[in-house]
């Protein structure tokens, strides 16, 4: 135990940090244990998807120019859709990030005349200029497209059934549910109210279609969205799914017609899901699949221990350290806005990445107020690596998620704890 002090110290971690981390570590046991158990039956169904599908190392090479007959690229879709329980899935090097997935999905599915309903609120930023809601005029919206949208607020934090019921009408053609919390301080939905909410929507118009935003939400729990009745969902893959060493892309899966539309237009009509060329990505996207319920349990364990340390300290966060967790995202609230930027930088202080760069607040596209951003990661942008961000704006709030190894968070939120102190914000 010596030796481990000393070691800390090469990172100048105040020794009163490290016994608040050994008492953080003894509480939060328990939730270990949970967070290990699902862990295992999600590595289960990934290997029993791969068998099934008779993965080869043969499916790991590439195509280049058009891709016809893609093998590796027709199993991989198969191994997802098997491992989610869906009838289909396209999973994609191309697909740049999580909301173009999900983009991909609105704009296959609803037609001039349609109405996107969305039951969760607002979406997350990033989707605002797709919908209409702000943004350029003939920029391509789903507005400039006569494609209507309304929301539904969330009633403290879960979704009003009374007025979805209000809400849904002739022209509503797509429900859409945001899993995660978002830059929000809201609970992030259970399967279980996503499966109770999807039979909701059903019973009121049999013919309504149920997306689901998945984002930072695969492998949380041991079932999916689509396991339970969701017609479509996506995500990306530099997040969950990727397992942290998958350079690029998306997926989507859910049923079989719906993503045959989704694939006329990731490409063109007529070609769909035939070409695009792999580029020699396969074996990253299985290895990533593979590798990925497990990292998703090292970044739930960073995240409950950081839920516990920081309450420790006297901050409230959400989940609190013994709250069923549906995403990765950990929120803390500080006091402000001096707080919330020490807490990112001392995240980056503890990154094996640019851990020698200080992230300032900036005007980051897509968002409508400065963000700050932590994220020392080997892949530009991924979450599922430890990163932390903010928007700066009242109520101060920090968004952590990722962590490929739980004892890179534990250092992470040390190096912050330590960036609050040497700023005088917190007395230990």
């Amino acid at each position: 135990m010596e030796n481990k002090r000393e070691y800390y110290k090469e990172f100048n971690i105040d020794s009163q940090i490290i016994e608040l981390v050994k008492k953080a570590e003894n509480t939060v046991k328990e939730s270990f244990d949970q967070i290990n158990y699902i862990k295992e039956q999600n590595q289960l169904k990934v290997i029993r998807a791969m068998q099934r599908e008779r993965l080869s190392d043969s499916h790991f090479s590439g195509t280049t120019g058009y891709g016809y007959n893609d093998r590796g690229r027709e199993i991989l879709d198969a191994v997802y859709a098997h491992a989610f329980q869906a009838e289909d899935a396209l999973v994609r090097h191309s697909i740049t990030c999580g909301s173009h997935a999900l983009s991909l999905c609105l704009y296959g599915i609803l037609r001039p005349g349609d109405e996107l309903l969305s039951i969760t609120g607002k979406p997350y930023e990033t989707l605002e200029e797709v919908i209409g809601i702000r943004g350029k005029e003939d920029a391509g919206s789903l507005k400039d497209y006569e494609i209507t949208y309304s929301q539904v607020e969330l009633k403290n934090g879960v979704i009003d059934d009374d007025a979805v019921k209000k809400a849904i009408n002739k022209k509503t053609k797509l429900v859409f549910i945001q899993r995660s919390r978002g830059y929000e301080w809201r609970p992030a939905l259970t399967i279980n109210e996503i499966e109770r909410v999807t039979k909701l929507v059903k019973s009121i118009k049999n013919d309504v279609l149920v997306m689901v935003d998945n984002c930072y939400g695969e492998f949380v729990e041991d079932r999916e969205p689509t396991d339970v009745g969701v017609d479509i969902m996506a995500g990306s893959l530099i997040k969950n799914p990727g397992g942290g060493v998958v350079p690029s892309g998306g997926y989507i899966a859910g049923k079989k017609d719906i993503v045959e539309k989704i694939s006329y237009r990731m490409t063109l009509p007529g070609l769909g899901r035939e070409v695009g060329a792999t580029l020699g990505n396969n074996r990253l996207m299985f290895q990533g699949f593979f590798l990925a319920p497990h990292i998703v349990a090292e970044s739930l364990k960073g995240a409950v221990f950081t839920s516990q340390i920081m309450q420790d300290l006297g901050f409230s966060t959400h989940p609190s350290p013994f709250d069923p967790r549906c995403d990765i995202i950990q929120a803390i609230r500080f006091n402000s806005a001096k707080e919330v930027i020490a807490f990112c930088q001392g995240i980056q202080k503890g990154s094996p990445v640019d851990s020698f760069v200080t992230p300032e607040p900036w005007d980051m596209p897509g968002y409508d107020s400065p963000v700050i951003m932590a994220a020392g990661a080997f892949i530009q942008g991924s979450s599922i690596e430890l990163s932390a961000d903010a928007p700066i704006r009242a109520p101060y709030t920090a968004y952590m998620q990722g962590g490929l190894v739980y004892e890179h968070v534990k250092l992470g939120v040390m190096c912050a704890i330590q960036e609050l102190l040497d700023h005088g914000m917190i007395v230990l």
